[in-house]
């Protein structure tokens, strides 16, 4: 029997938080008041400028995670980061083709590239997709299954389960109320499906996670009645109480 996974909250900081001290006073709080959490892994994913200085701090109970990745490994690339370089700073989780990467015209082909290359430096990579419109004519879904193919497409079998999919409906991203339970769960079904069509019935399926207007107060709706493995974090990650009370109503899913 498959040992069951711990749930998986992930706290994506985006471009906010101005200070290293601010930085790792965010992070401390959080291991601090996380400290009794059993069936959790969490993650932090602050701007690339934080990880130095963040890397002392992860723990058993704290992983770091990048923003995103480059799709090669090393060259002539001005400005961008390798997953080669996130090695050094204990980097566990990146987050590619983000709907705010995609909206700057970042490809499925790129997405896909950079999932390879984070797994060839054993660093798991959370794949976001998500529709921009919920249309009651169910070519969302059409959509979302064109994007697990695309991002997926140089995964093999005994890779998938080395990979996260981060579900975020562009629509739910930073809107007042999130996805109901049971679309969520819905979802995560239609998910899984697709991913069995790829690979087989008997596959070991990804981590799923749900991301959009997530709050403490709906966290353990949405993963214990939405049926996914956990969450991606926005605004909520910001500040130590938010963000530990999400991962506090989690832990306590059985």
């Amino acid at each position: 029997m498959a040992l069951k996974k711990k749930k998986l909250v992930i706290g994506n900081w985006k471009m906010n938080i101005f200070t290293t001290k601010e930085a790792e006073k965010l992070v401390a709080g959080i291991k601090k008041e996380s400290l009794k959490t059993k069936n959790t892994d969490i993650v932090v994913a602050p701007p690339f400028v934080y990880l130095a200085s963040l890397k002392g701090l992860v723990s058993k109970k704290v992983s770091l995670g990048a923003q995103n990745i480059f799709e090669e490994t090393a060259g002539s690339y001005t400005g961008e980061v390798s997953a080669q370089h996130l090695t050094q700073f204990k980097v566990s989780y990146v987050i590619i083709g983000h709907s705010e990467r995609r909206a700057r015209g970042e490809s499925d082909a790129s997405i896909s590239k950079k999932i390879v290359r984070a797994l060839e430096h054993k660093i798991t990579p959370v794949l976001c997709i998500g529709e921009s419109v919920h249309d009651d004519h169910g070519e969302y879904l059409d959509f979302i299954k064109s994007q697990l193919a695309s991002g997926l497409s140089g995964v093999s079998k005994m890779q998938i389960s080395d990979v996260v999919i981060a579900y975020e409906p562009i629509w739910a991203i930073g809107a007042k109320e999130a996805m109901n339970s049971n679309q969520v769960h819905e979802m995560s079904l239609y998910i899984q499906k697709c991913i069995k069509e790829m690979y087989g019935a008997m596959v070991m399926m990804p981590r799923i996670l749900y991301g959009g207007a997530v709050n403490a107060d709906n966290a353990r709706e949405i993963v214990d009645r939405g049926y996914v493995d956990g969450l991606l974090v926005g605004r909520e990650s910001l500040k130590v109480e938010n963000f530990v009370g999400i991962i506090k109503n989690v832990d306590l899913i059985k």
